[in-house]
């Protein structure tokens, strides 16, 4: 099995030379806009591998001169991969922490239980692997009492300076631009302190506590002046959902909104991302600002984009003054004239809008996203969730119904995590009602409701549901997604729920993708033999369900790449990737563009409202106040809105698509 084939998924072509320039002069000309070293890699393998052997070197230099090595370390998802690679270098490498003093960044308080902790996370994940001596390990106690928080700050400071200083400060940054739990607002010269957590840092680590309102509210951190008296300082960034903080990070001057920003004060602080994370860098999304380029259609496309956002002008009003006047008079060599260029452009655009995803039959299709022959198609659409399907895609999954395609949805999780305890009495209740109007004699029900409730009643913070309250939940989320299916017209034969086994944890942190899950994609895609697939191409969180669920698919089709479906069926099979509720597609990445009228959008609007369980008191709606079909709504008016802000037809709404092709 080949996993993580989504971070193999390139969508822009990005010269080389942009994230490895060949010279210390083409370093000079790319990387003028950052104000901060930074190293750009292609996958977060490769900085991780980089990052972990710069530490190693390092300790075992010391170590021979009979020096300790100091490391400040964080908790979170990038740092748990470093630590993975440490300890594969302690244990197959003979990488020795003996010599390794460990200070912990920062700590939640108060913290009732200990296991959520960040200290917590860094033992489990490192330092309970390797031979570090317990009295080099320091921490700040979660169960400090209030009053003695200060001066055990002034102690753990004393203890750094003692223990010779900070070698390597390892962090990550939060989506707010904090640096260990320095919020915005910090100033560069505040010290180790007690400090109330904003909001998003809140958001960032509800997956340790189950929930945001679990979460402390405060936190003990280094301080930014600590953070900076380090040696050396390392940040790490993957994935798409950091790339704007980091563009802020690096690109802006050093400013209180932005506390990772002030790592550009470090003679020797730098900036470790994947191109995922790069991506709003302007060496990455902008280069003709800084280097000549590679003009490819999707470059010119995303150039000529953004020369109208800076005009406020649609794209067949621009003129040779305004691609002058940008920056991009490069253009107008390569097509002679700003007129040409706009052209190209707007049918370029023009054909990515189509009213028949599935197709239009008898139909010349050499301008059309998807083609018009075999019609009807056999399409599966993949749901990571039981909802992600109509709040992504709601629209065009009820135009392939209404025009006669042979259309499958596959729920690959059960969804059970993302059902409040609430929902369960409240269908108890009716199972409660059912039975004293038809079975009055039968006391299982009645058991069962007694058991649940005390279960409920006793529930501590940190407590794992019961497997069959985990069922119950999964019922609840089945149910939901077959009344949102039957309102589209689905026949229920065509409903999949494949429950794939990653998810069933119970817990919020899931299991690795296994071939059991793979297999079981597979099976499906054999029963179908699909001519289109739709799929999760939500790329902006590499841990999170969405990529996990992209993966099993994606692994499926590379194992069906070898055998006899190649030829029979999935060679001219057309994958398309939807994102999720809060993003849409750039502009330049869209290939299919499906608009919807005000009656289609009410339809999806009506198919998302089925899914009651996850409206108010779903856990997981995150920090934004808008409910899914709100979200949803709002991304596909501000699509359409793009499209007519440039000069093409204006739509109620519209859904996009990327096509992906199999590697």
């Amino acid at each position: 099995m080949r996993n993580n084939l989504s971070q193999l998924i390139s969508l822009s072509k990005i010269e080389e030379k942009l994230y490895r320039p060949a010279d210390a002069y083409e370093l000079s000309r790319v990387t003028r806009m950052e104000h901060v070293k930074t190293t750009i890699v292609e996958t977060p393998q490769e900085g991780i591998a980089a990052v972990a052997a710069r530490i190693a070197k390092l300790i075992n230099r010391r170590e021979a001169n009979g020096q300790k090595t100091v490391l400040s370390l964080a908790s979170g998802r990038s740092m748990r991969d470093l630590f993975v690679e440490l300890v594969r270098l302690h244990k197959e490498e003979g990488l020795s922490f003996k010599n390794v003093v460990v200070f912990g960044s920062y700590e939640f308080y108060p913290l009732s239980d200990t296991t959520s902790g960040s200290m917590a996370q860094i033992q489990s994940q490192l330092l309970e692997h390797v031979d570090i001596l317990p009295e080099n390990v320091h921490t700040f106690p979660g169960d400090l009492p209030k009053e003695d928080v200060f001066a055990f700050c002034e102690e753990y400071e004393k203890a750094i300076v003692e223990a010779g200083g900070i070698d390597v400060q390892v962090l990550g940054i939060g989506q707010c631009g904090n640096i260990a739990m320095n919020e915005p607002g910090t100033q560069p010269n505040s010290s180790t302190r007690l400090v109330i957590m904003d909001g998003n840092s809140r958001v960032d680590v509800k997956s340790l506590f189950g929930n945001v309102a679990q979460v402390p509210t405060c936190a003990i951190t280094l301080g930014v002046e600590t953070i900076l008296q380090a040696k050396e300082v390392i940040l790490l960034a993957f994935g798409q959902h950091k790339a704007s903080i980091v563009q802020q990070a690096i690109e802006e001057v050093a400013n209180a909104a932005c506390p990772a920003s002030y790592l550009q004060l470090h003679k020797n602080a730098s900036f470790i991302l994947d191109l995922e994370a790069a991506n709003k860098l302007t060496r990455i999304n902008h280069p003709w600002k800084v280097t000549n380029c590679e003009w490819t259609d999707q470059l010119v496309r995303r150039a000529v984009v953004w020369l109208c956002e800076q005009t406020k002008k649609p794209i067949l009003k621009l003129t040779n003054k305004d691609y002058n006047d940008f920056g991009l008079s490069e253009l107008i060599t390569k097509f002679e004239s700003a007129y040409k260029c706009n052209i190209k452009v707007f049918n370029d655009l023009q054909h990515t809008i189509t009213g028949w995803p599935g197709g239009k039959p008898n139909a010349d299709d050499t301008n059309r996203p998807e083609r018009a022959k075999p019609f009807p198609k056999d399409i599966v659409i993949f749901s990571p969730h039981p909802d992600d399907d109509v709040i992504s895609m709601g629209g065009t999954f009820q135009r392939l119904i209404n025009q006669g395609h042979n259309v499958h949805v596959a729920y690959e999780t059960s969804g059970c995590i993302a059902v409040c305890d609430e929902e369960v009495v409240r269908f108890m209740d009716f199972m409660k009602g059912y039975k004293l109007m038809h079975l009055p004699e039968d006391q299982v029900i009645e058991k069962k409701y007694d058991e649940y409730m005390n279960f409920f009643h006793n529930e501590k913070v940190g407590d794992n549901d019961t497997r069959e309250i985990l069922n119950l939940k999964a019922l609840i989320r089945r149910g939901e997604a077959t009344a949102a299916c039957r309102y589209m017209g689905l026949p229920t034969d065509h409903i999949h729920f494949l429950n794939l086994p990653f998810y069933e944890t119970g817990t919020i942190k899931k299991g690795p993708l296994s071939q059991a899950d793979v297999d079981i994609v597979k099976a499906l895609l054999e029963e179908v033999k699909p001519q289109e697939i739709f799929a999760a191409g939500d790329l902006a969180d590499p841990h999170g369900t969405h990529r996990v669920c992209l993966d099993a698919v994606l692994a499926a089709l590379d194992e069906l790449k070898h055998t006899a479906a190649w030829d029979e069926w999935l060679k001219d099979c057309r994958i398309w990737m939807y994102r999720g509720a809060w993003m849409e597609w750039e502009l330049d990445l869209i290939e299919m563009a499906v608009p919807m009228s005000p009656e289609e959008l009410r339809s999806k609007r009506n198919a998302i409202l089925r899914h009651a369980s996850q409206m108010e008191s779903a856990p997981f709606l995150g920090d934004d106040e808008r409910l899914f079909w709100q979200r949803a709504e709002d991304r596909n008016h501000d699509t359409a809105k793009m499209y007519s802000d440039l000069g093409l037809a204006e739509y109620e709404a519209i859904e996009a698509f990327v096509q992906y092709h199999i590697l």
